[in-house]
């Protein structure tokens, strides 16, 4: 899937004329019924994706002025938002809103309104909003948005900076203080990972409210839309050390959808250390993130680092009442990566907190191979058991932490690095380097001793080894794992001492 893709749609209609003069007529008969405009309050988001959900899919507008029909990357970048146009410039507010032309990849025309006082009313497109690289990128006609960005001043005081961005489907992106952007998140996904294809819903609309002076949150709705489900979703956002999104949402499918998505995450695993077979490269390492983390509903802490795998590969870690995922980058050195322009040090960790028990359910983890580090490849989400059943409605509230690691602190002891290479005398098995490092490891006496206990699915574990790890004030375990006639294994280990476990466990799917 390419970066920030768009899935194109069929023709497209605006959301007044989709809800048509039945609702029109509606929201004249009872107050506070869905209408796109006019009076908003907390439950008109949620009210129009219901009655979305009972009608037809109907796609948005895709069609463009020819003049910027066929735009590619470097002409769609050459038109650049005038910072004095933002919505709520110098109006003395901790945020202001940009917002993106259509084109390139962005086709669907994204209606954007602005909610003060309890009253929604469409944000005006004008071509004079934006500068052009080429001049006959610039059209007379009301061509409207694609999407949008809010600033803030998150690193530097008085100095406004983007640090979130609403565009392309229901993707959306954001970054903690002295963060480059990473990996991204979705609304709702529908189908990752299967053969006959994904279904890739729209945010169509937003509604942003105007925060009152001196608050340091910004609330963003969005209605979503795509053949199979229609959902409203309000987003509570509080940018700063730790960028933190409060996110309630509400979907209604119109036909049954038996593998969603919900809290989807999207970024890119191209090759580190465990796994660079197929990769000729003079970096350390490249990616967005290094491992989805996991802390499952019985407590148990969960590390999977990721793969670029030859094969995709789809993984399910089945829990209830889950209590937290996320995709996560530990690597925070420059030494990590020795990349001078992309920074993957800097790129944020996104975890997912559920509010409330979510249940039965799994988390999913898709891992698509890539032979770039240009496209996403890496998908993990929670999947709730039986599917979304057509004409009900599911809430799903949670708490999104985009920043340098996850929200809570451990005693455990974390894995700290996993390096993968040959076996001299062995060339079908694999050798394994986990260090771990963290809390159990300080004020150590002489003669601690730790050990670690292993399993595989397949094929056999062997010749163990533990020892300490001065560089990094933690220990270094070592094995082999031979593979025997198996084309897949899961791999787990944990460090532990007389008293039981001290660390995180780590899993691990071996492929050939």
């Amino acid at each position: 899937m390419l970066r920030r893709d768009l899935v194109k749609t069929g023709a497209g209609v605006s959301l007044l004329s989709m809800l048509g003069a039945g609702a029109r007529a509606a929201h004249a008969d009872a107050p506070g019924a869905p209408s796109p405009t006019g009076a908003f309050e907390a439950g008109t988001v949620r009210r129009i994706a219901q009655q979305l959900s009972r009608r037809p899919y109907r796609a948005p507008e895709q069609t463009l002025p020819a003049a910027i029909d066929s735009m590619n990357f470097d002409q769609y970048r050459s038109i650049a938002y005038r910072e004095d146009q933002a919505l709520w410039h110098g109006q003395n507010l901790a945020f202001d809103v940009e917002f993106f032309p259509r084109g390139f990849l962005y086709r669907p025309r994204i209606e954007i309104y602005e909610v003060v006082d309890g009253k929604s009313a469409p944000v005006p497109y004008n071509p004079d909003l934006f500068t052009y690289g080429d001049p006959k990128l610039k059209v007379p006609d009301n061509v409207g948005f694609a999407g949008l960005r809010l600033r803030y001043a998150i690193n530097t005081p008085g100095v406004m900076e983007e640090f979130c961005v609403f565009l392309g489907a229901s993707y959306f992106r954001a970054v903690a203080k002295g963060q480059n952007y990473g990996l991204s998140a979705r609304g709702f996904a529908d189908g990752t990972g299967n053969p006959k294809g994904e279904e890739f819903a729209l945010f169509r609309a937003f509604w942003l409210e105007k925060p009152q002076p001196g608050v340091d949150s910004v609330v963003v709705h969005a209605l979503l839309d795509s053949p199979s489900v229609a959902g409203a979703f309000s987003f509570t956002i509080r940018p700063g050390d730790m960028t933190v999104f409060d996110v309630q949402s509400y979907v209604y499918p119109r036909t049954k959808i038996d593998e969603p998505g919900i809290a989807p995450l999207t970024g890119m695993f191209y090759f580190d250390a465990n796994d660079r077979n197929h990769v000729d490269d003079w970096r350390p390492a490249a990616h967005d993130s290094e491992a989805l983390s996991i802390w499952t509903g019985s407590g148990q802490q969960l590390w999977r680092p990721l793969r670029n795998p030859r094969d995709l590969q789809f993984s399910a870690f089945s829990d209830n009442s889950m209590r937290g995922f996320g995709l996560m980058q530990r690597k925070r050195a420059f030494a990590d990566f020795e990349d001078l322009a992309l920074n993957y040090e800097k790129r944020p960790s996104l975890w997912i907190e559920p509010i409330g028990d979510w249940g039965p359910g799994a988390v999913d983890l898709v891992e698509i191979p890539t032979p770039n580090e240009v496209n996403d490849n890496i998908v993990s989400f929670w999947r709730p058991s039986g599917g979304l059943a057509a004409g009900q409605e599911y809430a799903f509230t949670y708490r999104m932490y985009w920043g340098w690691d996850t929200p809570w602190p451990t005693k455990l002891a974390r894995i700290a690095a996993t390096r993968v290479g040959a076996v001299t005398d062995d060339p079908a098995a694999r050798f394994f380097a986990i260090d771990f490092s963290g809390t159990p490891f300080e004020n150590l006496p002489p003669d601690a001793k730790f050990h670690l206990v292993p399993s595989s699915s397949a094929g056999t574990i062997r010749n163990v080894v533990v020892e300490p790890d001065p560089a990094i004030q933690g220990w270094r375990t070592t094995f082999e794992f031979a593979p025997g006639n198996a084309r897949i294994a899961e791999l787990t280990c944990v460090l532990a001492n007389d008293a039981g476990p001290v660390s995180e466990q780590w899993t691990y799917r071996w492929t050939p």
